[in-house]
């Protein structure tokens, strides 16, 4: 038996959303093209014939990723008032003792992990590295350019 992702509650839903759009828009668009690609006549060079059926294979190929993530994903719940140790959906308010800054992460799943957002993967190295610690404690990441301290100043669980 295959072990279910873990996943906040948000990320599933962005993982649903998008596929909503995919199989309703997508597919229906994608659809219209075809049939009008097929009435210009010969498909052997009819280039819009093949970018659209280039352009099905691609968002077919996404729902199908997207249905098999969402199936085999289990929403975490947040938002446990009494957890003073980081847990998987935890902001953590981390202080850089190299750049002399405090920086904010979610950890999340790996399939919402967006480091543009501050959200990362409680499989990757920071995330491994977060997991139950405390307020106060320091975390070391292993980076190639050499190791990484942080000093975690905050634990928050957010929705």
């Amino acid at each position: 038996m295959r072990e279910l992702e873990p996943i906040t509650q948000k990320g599933k839903q962005k993982l649903e959303d998008e596929l909503d759009l995919l199989i309703k828009v997508e597919r229906e668009k994608i659809k219209r093209d075809l049939s009008e690609a097929r009435a210009l006549g010969d498909l052997k060079e009819n280039a819009e014939y093949h970018a659209a059926k280039e352009k099905q294979s691609h968002v077919e190929g996404r729902i199908s990723e997207l249905q098999s993530v969402i199936t085999n994903s289990q929403v975490i719940k947040i938002g446990d008032a009494n957890v003073t140790k980081v847990v998987f959906g935890a902001t953590v308010t981390l202080y850089d003792t190299q750049k002399e800054c405090n920086i904010t992460y979610q950890i999340v799943g790996h399939h919402e992990a967006d480091i543009s957002k501050r959200k990362v993967s409680f499989a990757s190295p920071l995330g491994k590295a977060l997991i139950g610690k405390e307020e106060g404690d320091t975390a070391v990441v292993k980076a190639p350019k050499g190791d990484i301290e942080y000093e975690v100043q905050s634990i928050e669980y957010i929705e």
